[in-house]
């Protein structure tokens, strides 16, 4: 299940919501993704989300598609947010569930990975200096390759 919203979640209730009346799931991974006040060694006063509606849900779809494809999961959920939000705020949450915890977690860390350099999400941070746009950064790219099939 996949959700692009601008509305903040309630992460007990979207796992009780995943996992209600699937006695097949032996392992359930979650991932939340938080908004930080520093970014670079500057305080960042908040952080604006940007995507196209449409195609960033077909994009996560296609990521979570693979991850399909890739382990046996009883259950998936990608939630991410978009809109202004502030440090503290939840920005993203992927639960993955399995009947086993190593499908769980395998698939949890690549659907972020993935998620991360793939997702057609446009950052703009607020600070001080006023605002700026958030690069890609070589380390995300690294972390995806890694999943790369041979």
């Amino acid at each position: 299940m996949i959700r692009v919203q601008i509305e903040d979640f309630d992460v007990g209730a979207e796992i009780a919501a995943l996992t209600g009346g699937h006695h097949t799931i032996g392992g359930l991974a979650l991932f939340v993704g938080l908004m930080r006040d520093t970014a670079g060694g500057e305080v960042v006063r908040a952080m604006t989300l940007e995507h196209y509606p449409g195609m960033t849900e077909r994009k996560l779809g296609e990521i979570e598609a693979e991850a399909r494809s890739r382990w046996p999961l009883e259950a998936c959920l990608i939630v991410h947010r978009y809109g202004r939000l502030l440090p503290g705020d939840k920005i993203v949450l992927v639960a993955t569930a399995s009947a086993h915890r190593e499908a769980a977690l395998d698939a949890c860390h690549f659907l972020i990975d993935w998620l991360k350099t793939k997702a057609p999400f446009w950052k703009q941070e607020e600070t001080a200096a006023g605002p700026r746009w958030v690069a890609a950064r070589d380390q995300d790219d690294d972390a995806t390759r890694r999943w790369e099939k041979d």
